[in-house]
């Protein structure tokens, strides 16, 4: 049976080049990167080199680059480093109502210890606006939280703006950036942001590890504490295989990246044409496809009426197809998506909604075979449902 992926935004195969330049610091350059002598220089070398290529990535300082396990870990450093490191300045952080729950839950953590948190609205298509923002600062904002990409529906975020609008106001402003790194393009210094969360396993790197710039200059408390890792900032034995994978993965992102925008966005627009050719009752969610960059160039989140998500999904598993039914960190829940709640899409359309994402491995070929068998799926779930043609579910 032919397999097709199309949950990049969940995770991507890790490439070729990036497995090989791992291996040798399994087997061969195995030191740890603290030790003196030759074998733990080694790793230093290798530690130091990947730091450098995703700060390359990203127009950084190596120094600014601070290794994580992930970026959820990338999220709770910023937020809870932040929180501890200001409160006497101020306890109250914004941040919006589409969040990955890497920030969303981390802010409930800190409403429930003296923090406030304000939850910004989006217009709908799910951006921020920047007088919105604007209109929620107050004296004692400390921190701005605003992602960059949005992993359900591919908003672009106006960071540039939001962050002026921060710094203005006196707070600090930081970025998820795990959807945006390697799909579109990331300048912390044209952006003026402050701190920005990273993830290896989205660009075709290695799981279990991540990365946080802290722009130069700023001090935040330690989310973990014990060695001298990462400058003191950051303790425990580094993940060098991961790591030296990251940066690996960073450095082909930053090579390719024009040519994998054109690619993924020229797959995502003929994919939703023919889905629009040959399937009735479909709805796009998140901004438009144009040429704007206003959204992630493979993200396509499309509500089906009469028929679940789920059942689409499954049923295109028969077919070897490999989607999600939105945010993959949520896909076991039954409570529909709170982002697409937020941007004003119905309890029945979100229970219709398909996340489709497509990567560097998607062809024309694979998307031509899942319109085929969405076709049929769609078709046969609605003659199976019992409300079809009726207005509502």
């Amino acid at each position: 049976m032919k397999q097709v992926y199309l949950d990049y935004a969940a995770t991507t195969p890790v490439r070729e080049e990036v497995v090989k330049e791992m291996l040798p610091y399994y087997t061969e350059i195995y030191g740890n990167p603290s030790s003196l002598y030759t074998k733990g220089l080694e790793a230093k070398a290798g530690l130091d080199e990947a730091r450098g290529r995703i700060a390359a990535l990203i127009n950084a300082e190596p120094g600014e680059i601070f290794f994580t396990s992930c970026g959820t870990e990338a999220d709770n450093w910023v937020l809870e480093g932040v929180a501890d490191s200001l409160k006497d300045k101020g306890r109250h952080i914004i941040t919006s109502r589409i969040e990955h729950h890497a920030i969303l839950h981390t802010c409930e953590y800190l409403e429930k210890h003296g923090f406030e948190v304000t939850y910004l609205d989006t217009d709908g298509e799910g951006f921020v606006s920047a007088d919105t923002l604007k209109k929620a600062m107050r004296d004692d904002t400390i921190l701005v939280s605003i992602m960059m990409v949005n992993n359900e529906i591919g908003t672009v975020e106006p960071i540039k703006e939001l962050a002026a609008v921060a710094k203005a106001g006196g707070a600090l402003f930081h970025t998820d950036a795990v959807q945006a790194l390697g799909n579109i393009p990331v300048d912390v210094k044209e952006l003026g942001i402050d701190f920005l969360s990273v993830s290896a396993h989205k660009i075709y790197g290695p799981k279990g590890v991540g990365a946080l710039y802290i722009r130069k200059g700023l001090r935040i408390s330690n989310f973990m504490h014990g060695g001298a890792q990462e400058n003191k900032r950051r303790a425990g034995t580094e993940n060098m295989a991961g790591i030296v994978g990251f940066g690996k993965a960073a450095e082909l992102a930053g090579r390719h990246l024009a040519e994998h925008m054109e690619h993924l966005s020229g797959l995502r627009d003929y994919f939703w044409q023919q889905i629009q050719k040959n399937i009735s009752g479909v709805q796009l969610n998140g901004p438009a496809l144009d040429k704007s960059g206003r959204r992630h160039p493979g993200n396509l989140n499309i509500s089906f009426d009469y028929i679940e998500g789920e059942a689409i999904l499954l049923m295109l598993d028969a077919y070897g197809i490999s989607v999600s039914t939105g945010s993959a960190c949520s896909s076991k829940s039954l409570v529909p998506s709170h982002v697409l709640d937020a941007i004003g899409v119905s309890i029945t359309k979100m229970n219709g909604t398909v996340r489709f994402t497509l990567g560097d491995f998607t062809t024309k070929e694979d998307i031509d075979y899942v319109v085929d068998a969405l076709t049929k799926i769609v078709d046969r779930l609605r003659e199976l449902s019992p409300v079809t043609g009726q207005e509502g579910w």
